[in-house]
């Protein structure tokens, strides 16, 4: 595995984007979201429910999703206290959450899908974590349900882009985090240049273009509907501006392919470990860090 770099950015640095992107919030409010309907989220539920059973293989573990994986850990890691509370938004089948408690965190796991925390719980049990891990079935959309105070609030590989309402999601964000605590999550960008350039060649110029959609997106898996909003960094941060500082952020999967092109890393492996070490080395430069299959971005709640 590629080393890491510090995604740390200067205070001078982190105060600009943040002005910067609190300022673009009157922009915001020519696209406002439609919320999604209860149909749509338990089609979401269902897309999830359908793959939870194999998502520790290929389609939601495999050499490249591992490798963002890893930034995502390292960053929560370097943010938080030995031993802190953590929250994990969309806890998948608890890959996440399992690291945290191995780290000597003490986590609380939810997801919207009732077999991912099936699978979340089990994993619990059979590694002797479950004094650590807490799993429970509990929407992003139903946060106002949980109670209780943490030290930091992760999401990952974009639990975050199925929210029916971001702004709902950062305001209980904002309740269920200690003064100073940290947020950190990995979310689907707009613009993924391996993606778009992917779909194009093949002639598939409606799917190469669907992450530029406004509002909830219909994105198929396993024959089944996820709907999906897309974000750029400063779009996302827009919905959090009012109680948290950004700290940074940071491109993953830019000039690295993006998980569902494994096979042709696979092929090419040397050459990718080079473009994944152009990831880590500039992933974090204006402009460069809007781009790129997902970013990771790090805010305090003031």
């Amino acid at each position: 595995m590629v080393e890491h770099r510090s995604i740390d950015m200067s205070t001078q640095q982190a105060h600009h984007d943040a002005r910067q992107l609190a300022a673009d919030s009157s922009a915001a409010r020519r696209q406002r979201h439609v919320p999604l309907d209860e149909a749509q989220l338990l089609e979401t539920q269902r897309a999830f429910d359908s793959v939870a059973a194999d998502y520790d293989g290929p389609r939601g573990n495999n050499e490249l999703i591992q490798r963002m994986r890893l930034t995502l850990w390292d960053t929560v890691h370097s943010e938080l206290p030995p031993n802190a509370r953590l929250l994990d938004l969309g806890c998948g089948t608890g890959i996440d959450a399992l690291e945290f408690a191995r780290r000597g965190f003490h986590v609380v796991a939810t997801d919207w899908s009732p077999q991912m925390v099936e699978r979340t719980q089990a994993r619990a049990a059979a590694c002797g974590l479950q004094s650590r891990v807490t799993a429970t079935h509990l929407g992003v959309q139903q946060l106002d349900q949980l109670d209780g105070s943490f030290d930091g609030i992760y999401s990952n590989f974009g639990p975050l882009n199925c929210a029916p309402d971001l702004q709902d999601v950062a305001n209980e964000c904002a309740r269920l985090l200690k003064p100073g605590g940290k947020l950190v999550f990995s979310v689907m960008g707009r613009i993924c240049p391996w993606e778009v350039g992917h779909y194009t060649l093949r002639g598939r110029f409606k799917r190469a273009g669907v992450r530029a959609t406004r509002g909830a997106t219909a994105v198929g898996m396993n024959r089944h509907t996820i709907w999906t909003y897309y974000y750029m960094p400063r779009e996302f941060f827009r919905a959090f501006a009012g109680d948290f500082s950004l700290q940074s952020y940071r491109a993953l999967s830019l000039f690295m392919p993006p998980p569902y092109l494994v096979d042709y890393y696979r092929r090419r492996r040397r050459w990718c470990e080079r473009l994944g070490r152009l990831d880590d080395r500039f992933g974090n430069l204006p402009l460069l860090r809007d781009m790129g299959d997902h970013f990771l971005i790090v805010m305090r709640k003031r």
